[in-house]
């Protein structure tokens, strides 16, 4: 049982809520929408088909984009520069630069060398395994060699300075050195160490360098078992003239060597020890006449000397451009 008392009028009189105000006594006038609320409304009802064609147009310029980047990718295609002669990696175990290189900085940029590695760390050796008559330690022993003389006749600053050769002749075999040694009086130790002539300084900055390395087993011309280790990089050197004031420039190295360590039963001791076979290698940006005294000198007006008519520049850092070049110093 309730008690009336207790429960409110669910519908109060105007006397319990007091006076109240004539406007809310008036109906509410109808306002016809204007503008912005029809387009709302009409929004509201076609959101989905005005979505769908959103989609579909969006659709299309993504289409005609990839159609656009797809011809003009053909282009470019098209518009490849001149073929250049390249050449065949050797056979047997090789391996080659992966080393990751820094960002590119300064001189490097805009030029294939800005990928390249670093200084010794480009110089990556295969390993070593037991071949025809060498152990796998006299490979290791010949590999450690090579790349020896690699970082001292192309990355050593104070070698690359030095009017002295002996710190690179002192690592062949005592009588492989006189040769050596002629070599770097006519100019022909270019082809396998680098000597900067007085006007040209290197900068601050690391050679970039890539390159491979294989060797194998097999004999010489006279029968001596050897082995013989190939060599095919390319080194690129930030350099300054000291004959003007421009921003530093680049001088390229490409460079095959043929190295050689005979078997230690097969020769004397002053033959035991490392041998230069073979070597050819070009250069680009430099002055020919120092070049032919095996000297590099940045040139003063640069141009691409190891080209071929119509080729481009930037082929000159592929290890596998042929060294074969149609303007010889």
């Amino acid at each position: 049982m309730t008690d009336p008392r207790s429960a409110p009028d669910p519908h109060p009189s105007h006397e319990a809520l007091g006076p109240v105000p004539d406007w809310l006594r008036q109906p509410t006038p109808e306002v016809a929408p204007g503008r912005a609320d029809r387009w709302r409304i009409g929004l509201s009802r076609h959101s989905a088909k005005l979505l769908g064609g959103a989609a579909a147009l969006l659709l299309l310029v993504c289409a005609g984009s990839v159609a656009a980047a797809g011809y003009q990718g053909l282009q470019r295609w098209r518009e490849v520069p001149v073929a250049y002669p390249t050449v065949s990696p050797p056979s047997g175990e090789q391996a080659v630069s992966s080393a990751s290189p820094p960002p590119a900085a300064g001189p490097f940029d805009g030029t294939p060398a800005a990928d390249f590695a670093e200084g010794a760390a480009g110089i990556a050796l295969p390993r070593a395994r037991r071949t025809g008559a060498f152990t796998e330690k006299q490979v290791t022993d010949a590999l450690a060699k090579v790349r020896k003389a690699l970082v001292t006749g192309r990355l050593d600053r104070a070698f690359l300075t030095a009017k002295d050769p002996e710190r690179l002749v002192r690592q062949f075999a005592p009588d492989d050195r006189a040769t050596v040694r002629a070599d770097f009086a006519s100019g022909g130790a270019a082809n396998y160490a680098t000597r900067f002539g007085p006007s040209t300084r290197l900068t601050t900055d690391q050679p970039r360098v890539r390159g491979r390395i294989s060797y194998r087993a097999t004999r010489d011309s006279d029968g001596i078992r050897v082995l013989e280790v190939t060599t095919n990089f390319v080194w690129v050197y930030a350099v300054q003239s000291v004959r003007t004031l421009a921003d530093p420039e680049v001088i390229l190295v490409h460079d095959t060597v043929v190295w050689q360590v005979p078997h230690p039963g097969d020769v004397i001791a002053a033959s035991r020890g490392l041998w230069m076979q073979d070597a050819e290698s070009y250069a680009t940006n430099v002055e020919c006449a120092s070049l032919n005294k095996g000297l590099l000198e940045l040139e003063i007006t640069p141009s691409y000397g190891g080209s071929g008519d119509g080729e481009h520049p930037d082929a000159a850092y592929d290890l596998d451009r042929s060294l074969k070049v149609a303007e010889q110093c």
